[in-house]
C-alpha cells in the first residue's frame, strides 16, 4: 500500500499488513490458562503471543467550556505502591473493557510489549491488571522477554 510521500505512485513509503489480520479481540483460552496457571516457561511462551496494549486519548488543551481541542493518543502504565511502573497489556477486548471500556486496543506480540515496556522506561508489563488471571513480568524475565533473540540459561559445571 502507497502512502504518498513520493512525487509518482509507488514512491512513497509502505505500511505493513497487520500482523493479526484474523483478531477478533477474544481472548486465547490457553494463554489465559498460561497467565493463571504460570509453569515455570510461562514467561518464554508470551513472546509470540498477541496481548492487546491500550492507548487512550490524552487531552493537549481543552477550551473554556472544558471540551478538547487537541489530543494525542498514548500508551497507558501505572505506578504501583512501591513506585514501580508497569506498562498495561490486556489478553482480551473483554478484559481490556473491564479496565476502560473507551481504550483503544493495539495487537502486539508479547516480546512487543515487553520491548515496549522498557522502552516507556516501566520495571514490568502487567497483563489483565483486574483478571480473569493478573500476571506480572518484571526484572530479568522482562529483559529476557524483550531480547530480540530468547535468552538461554545454562549450567556450568566443572568436570574434575
Amino acid at each position: 500500500m502507497d502512502t504518498g510521500g513520493g512525487e509518482s505512485p509507488g514512491a512513497g513509503r509502505t505500511l505493513a499488513g497487520p500482523a493479526f489480520p484474523d483478531d477478533d479481540g477474544c481472548a486465547d483460552p490457553t494463554l489465559r490458562e498460561l497467565l493463571a496457571v504460570q509453569p515455570p516457561s510461562w514467561v518464554e511462551q508470551l513472546r509470540s503471543r498477541r496481548l492487546l496494549v491500550a492507548v487512550v486519548a490524552v487531552a493537549d488543551e481543552v477550551d473554556a467550556a472544558g471540551a478538547d481541542k487537541g489530543s494525542h493518543m498514548a500508551v497507558v502504565s501505572m505506578i504501583s505502591a512501591a513506585g514501580h511502573k508497569g506498562l498495561l497489556a490486556f489478553t482480551g477486548l473483554d478484559s481490556m473493557g473491564r479496565w476502560d471500556p473507551g481504550a483503544r486496543p493495539v495487537p502486539v506480540t508479547g516480546e512487543a510489549a515487553a520491548q515496549a515496556a522498557l522502552e516507556d522506561g516501566a520495571q514490568a508489563l502487567v497483563i489483565d491488571v483486574l483478571g480473569p488471571a493478573r500476571a506480572v513480568v518484571s526484572g530479568a524475565d522482562l529483559a529476557s522477554l524483550a531480547a530480540t533473540e530468547p535468552r538461554l540459561t545454562t549450567e556450568r559445571t566443572d568436570a574434575t
